[in-house]
């Protein structure tokens, strides 16, 4: 059995750690999109989440409780179709749980957690796995900005480090899901044979 990792976002992040933390496990390659791996708090949407997430996340708990909790499912279920229509997304899946006060709660602890535990590249487990990691950058990335880029292309002129040229945002997921795939399918094409 071989391993291919392929994490979006904070799963970039998660995909290093099991490199550096299960160096038994046969990863052959590991494609990191969109890598939140450092830095977090200080990037544009960092600096705005941070502070909502790890000192008004209470804020976020009791509102959550307060409006969500007594609410109908009906009226659940109506809000978040609103909330997709506006973001211009099918709903191909439940997300009821969503507006759940547990499920707020959960998602803002795990956002204070990311904001507080992603700080300092891992450049020592970059540097042992470079031969099997592609990074792939956003140009436009509020999450990782271009100089996150420049700056990890500098340390790593070696590594497979690209930066988006087809404006593709950091939410992929919601629009350019397919485009993704694809490019990331071609990409393992073009590997396989090497590994």
């Amino acid at each position: 059995m071989k391993l291919v990792l392929i994490g979006h976002s904070i799963g970039s992040y998660i995909s290093l750690q099991m490199l550096k933390r299960a160096p038994e496990l046969p990863v052959i390659h590991s494609f990191l999109l969109f890598p939140t791996i450092e830095r977090m708090s200080e990037s544009p949407r960092g600096r705005i989440a941070t502070p909502l997430l790890c000192w008004f996340r209470y804020v976020l708990y009791a509102a959550g409780y307060l409006l969500f909790k007594p609410c109908p499912q009906k009226i659940k279920s109506l809000l978040i179709r609103m909330g997709l229509q506006v973001m211009n997304v099918e709903n191909e899946f439940s997300l009821m749980n969503v507006l759940e006060p547990f499920c707020i709660a959960n998602a803002a602890y795990l956002g204070g957690q990311e904001m507080m535990q992603v700080v300092e590249r891992d450049n020592e487990t970059i540097k042992e796995h470079l031969s099997k990691l592609t990074f792939y950058y956003g140009a436009v990335d509020p999450w990782c900005p271009k100089e996150y880029y420049e700056d990890i292309k500098k340390n790593f002129p070696e590594g497979d480090i690209r930066l988006c040229e087809k404006n593709i945002p950091h939410a992929f997921i919601l629009h350019f899901y397919q485009e993704m795939a694809g490019m990331v399918a071609d990409w393992l094409k073009d590997n396989l044979p090497k590994i």
